[in-house]
């Protein structure tokens, strides 16, 4: 072979050599995602070094058409770094929540565990009793799909003029309501009234329907109102319910009230307190 053939041969050799040199280079200033390399600089490879695994590698974009994914270093996202959360200021806190809709504002309440302080029994049945403009009446149906099961109907009722409380809930009803039906053959009833018109729940109770707030059961025999007493039934209805004195005629409206044979109040959360009748007469009305 000639001295020239030679050359060409050994600079053949070193180009071939150079060019797997190349090939061959240390992978550090490689990044491999999904066999697909991106040269990367020093300061990004500090950067992926430093940065967490969620900062370095950002959300992937899909290409649809292969199934090649590209990421990008985080540098290639700065313009989204008003959207993340500043170092050490942590998670950022809900909105506070909105009080709750039709719930009374809480003024000094107590732990939800304390139990109010103790008043007179009666005195706060009687306040109720005095307070209250409605309540539910339930007695047992007469009529033919439900005979003999309890029949509920909230009416409007009163114990007595506003500076005059008696205790015994009187009622204007028509003989067109069911319940007239049923007190004909069944004249016991029970009357309950909840404290919705009180101040404990306003103040104390956020839900006026809480099981903290008092609840008043009277039990007994539902009457007509007699001749010698329809005057004060007349005036302690339409004190309190002065609308009643323009409802229609033809209904034939006329006053009831209850002969009161049992009395429970309810005061907190479970269980049920009995009160004597000559205890609930005899007591005077006080705040809940």
């Amino acid at each position: 072979m000639s001295v020239r053939g030679r050359q060409r041969l050994a600079r053949a050799a070193v180009s071939w050599l150079l060019g797997c040199s190349a090939l061959l280079s240390p992978a550090a200033g490689y990044v491999i995602v999904s066999s697909v390399s991106w040269a990367v600089t020093n300061e990004v490879d500090e950067e992926l070094v430093s940065a967490s695994t969620e900062e370095a590698m950002p959300a992937l974009l899909e290409d649809s058409s292969s199934i090649w994914q590209q990421s990008f270093p985080a540098s290639a996202h700065k313009e989204d770094a008003h959207l993340r959360p500043r170092a050490g200021s942590g998670r950022a806190r809900p909105p506070p929540v909105p009080p709750r809709m039709f719930s009374y504002r809480r003024e000094g309440a107590k732990a939800a565990g304390t139990p109010p302080a103790q008043t007179p029994r009666p005195g706060t049945a009687r306040s109720l009793a005095h307070s209250s403009g409605w309540g539910c009446l339930a007695t047992v149906s007469a009529q033919e799909k439900i005979q003999g099961l309890p029949f509920g109907n909230c009416l409007p009722i009163s114990d007595g003029p506003i500076n005059n409380s008696t205790g015994i809930p009187f009622f204007y009803l028509t003989p067109k309501d069911p319940t007239i039906s049923n007190l004909m053959k069944n004249p016991m009833a029970t009357l309950m009234l909840p404290e919705l018109e009180g101040e404990l729940c306003r103040k104390n109770i956020v839900d006026p329907e809480d099981s903290r707030c008092v609840r008043l059961t009277l039990t007994g025999q539902m009457i007509a109102v007699s001749p010698e007493e329809s005057e004060f039934a007349k005036q302690a209805m339409f004190s309190r319910h002065p609308v009643m004195r323009k409802w229609p005629r033809q209904y034939e409206w006329f006053f009831m009230k209850m002969r009161i044979e049992h009395i429970w109040l309810q005061k907190w959360y479970g269980g049920a307190s009995e009160i004597s009748r000559e205890e609930y007469f005899k007591a005077v009305p006080t705040k809940a």
